[in-house]
């Protein structure tokens, strides 16, 4: 096949571009935009049933068939996110300026590993980079760069906590000469309602999952200040030796922010590098009437932020920053046909040396868009809107007789339980709880969340969407008693 209307810079490319971008523009459009649903209920057996052509035919079917193809296999049974009763998880509804933001960076396709594969895109991701570090007011030192997400900050964060640890400690080179014979004595803390991230980078790192202390909370879900100390305390008779607390500002289940300028304390007194894990709670930084949960995340050695929840932009985008932006030595390299060192000597900014991945994504350009578009203002006012729906959210089920309000939302998730009858045992209610939502999904008339609190199966509304309503929360939770009734009905009939 000719690659003539293949690629961008000829005629016929061009058009073929404009053409293309039509028929998806107008696909998302056609899947999204009449969708009563926010999902067509489709089972894992049913969608697999539409894949059984070859993936790679012999022959090409053309990009129209396939655009059609996709418009009617995978859109239509795809989740809308932008849908006001989609509110199971942290997967917000992408707004228009960072849908625009994802055609040109996707098109003129970037790579920042170093200048001259992005020579505006890698200075503009710094002077984003240096926004959010006002923003979270860290000192001029700071620094930073873009992540695929919390997951990839998180272990970030913790590769650097750890490498200047052994440094310190050791007087171990760990990018040179590997893990020390101590390391299995390095204990990292964070709260038992910390993102799993914690965990999973501690495996990743060489220590182990077990290496990870986890933090009881209290009853708003907070990391325990006194379980810490006694933790601190436990450590220290046992010759193990913390060197990282995580503090965690937005959980994943009720949003809860840890107590931040007690945790600096403690990180302080006892040299832990002390790491925030922002990318719920973040987008805090923008309000005036919210932004005081945030309290002592000045003080953080390093910054998680995902832009792909609070922020609205199209997933994958989030950024890691540090407190200085030294820190970086701990993993930096130079590569000679990348950041040859004598491109450092001369200052030319290959952003390759800060971050894990090699060939990275210009997904700075979708906040930039987003912030020049609407502004600091602009962007608050959605986010202070969604966390003032799920106060009035919690209320609603509060009020209910049929449902159980599990806590007061800190951000905008809200947790409770569907327990339509008095004297029902937890056992049952779990049974029920997991059945509605499984059910829900089925019907296609909401999406929500399960997880489990206190040993209990629990409901969950992730209230995100800043276009939804009360009435939109009252329908919801409508679709949970019809699901409900739907299933104690087959339970009578069995």
């Amino acid at each position: 096949m000719s690659a003539d209307g293949l690629f961008l810079g000829t005629e016929s490319g061009d058009d073929a571009y404009r053409e293309a971008m039509d028929a998806a523009v107008q696909a998302v459009l056609d899947a999204y935009a009449a969708r009563s649903e926010p999902y067509s209920g489709a089972s894992p057996d049913d969608l697999a049933a539409q894949f059984d052509e070859p993936v790679v035919p012999e022959d090409g079917r053309g990009l129209d068939a396939t655009v059609d193809e996709v418009a009617e296999r995978v859109l239509a049974h795809s989740v809308d996110t932008s849908h006001p009763r989609c509110v199971a998880h942290l997967q917000c509804p992408p707004m228009i300026p960072g849908l625009a933001a994802e055609a040109l960076l996707t098109a003129a396709n970037q790579s920042l590993d170093s200048f001259d594969q992005a020579p505006a895109a890698t200075v503009l991701e710094q002077r984003v980079v240096d926004a959010l570090c006002d923003l979270f007011d860290l000192p001029s030192a700071a620094d930073g760069v873009f992540t695929s997400g919390g997951t990839q900050s998180n272990f970030q964060a913790l590769l650097l906590a750890r490498d200047r640890h052994c440094a310190r400690r050791f007087d171990r080179d760990v990018q040179a000469a590997g893990l020390p014979a101590d390391a299995e004595s390095l204990r990292v803390l964070c709260s038992e309602a910390a993102h799993f991230t914690a965990k999973q980078a501690a495996h990743h790192l060489g220590l182990g999952e077990d290496a990870v202390v986890a933090v009881p909370t209290d009853d708003d879900h907070r990391m325990d200040l006194d379980a810490l100390d006694a933790a601190l305390s436990d450590l220290e008779e046992r010759d193990a030796v913390p060197f990282a607390l995580v503090g965690t500002a937005g959980t994943t289940d009720f949003g809860s922010v840890d107590p931040l300028p007690a945790l600096a304390d403690r990180a302080a007194e006892r040299d832990l590098w002390f790491h925030v894990d922002a990318a719920y709670g973040g987008a805090l930084a923008l309000s005036d009437e919210y932004d005081c949960l945030l309290d002592g995340i000045e003080r953080a050695d390093s910054v998680a932020v995902d832009f792909h929840k609070l922020f609205y932009q199209p997933i994958s985008c989030g950024a890691f920053l540090v407190r200085d932006g030294d820190a970086f030595r701990w993993m930096a390299r130079n590569a000679a046909y990348l950041n040859p060192e004598d491109h450092d000597e001369a200052g030319v900014p290959n952003l390759v040396a800060k971050s894990v991945q090699t060939t990275r994504r210009f997904d700075a350009l979708k906040p930039y868009v987003a912030f020049r578009a609407l502004g600091r203002s602009g962007l608050a006012d959605l986010v202070d809107g969604t966390l003032e729906l799920a106060d009035d959210a919690a209320a609603l089920v509060d009020a209910a007789d049929d449902f159980e309000l599990l806590g007061e939302p800190t951000l905008n998730a809200v947790v409770f339980r569907y327990r339509p009858r008095e004297g029902m045992d937890d056992e049952s209610v779990s049974r029920l709880n997991a059945a509605v939502r499984r059910e829900l999904l089925e019907d296609g008339r909401a999406v929500v969340a399960r997880t489990d609190v206190d040993g209990v199966t629990s409901l969950k509304l992730t209230l995100l969407n800043p276009t939804a309503t009360l009435d939109d929360v009252a329908a919801t939770l409508d679709a949970v008693r019809d699901c409900g009734a739907a299933v104690a009905e087959r339970e009578v009939t069995v």
